[in-house]
């Protein structure tokens, strides 16, 4: 029996940037929302805004990642129709 998927939703999206943005470490992030580590990390590069704050951090937003996550599964589901 394979693992069953769980996909990040928009209020723990929220979370992750209300967290990362307040400067928490991704290890504190992963635990406090329930995923694993390496989770946090790729949705940190899916939601990357393309701005960094005063300390360098790239800026995090739900919104950008919702998108991001919401195109690819559109893109899945185009692909695998068309095999």
């Amino acid at each position: 029996m394979g693992r069953k998927l769980r996909y990040l939703g928009p209020s723990e999206r929220a979370e992750i940037e209300r967290l990362h943005n307040g400067g928490a470490p991704a290890a504190v992030i992963a635990e406090k929302v329930g995923y694993h580590v390496a989770t946090i990390y790729r949705e940190l590069q899916n939601g990357y805004n393309g701005t960094v704050d005063e300390y360098g951090r790239r800026v995090y937003s739900a919104e950008v990642a919702q998108r991001t996550f919401e195109r690819n599964i559109k893109r899945r589901g185009e692909r695998a129709a068309a095999n």
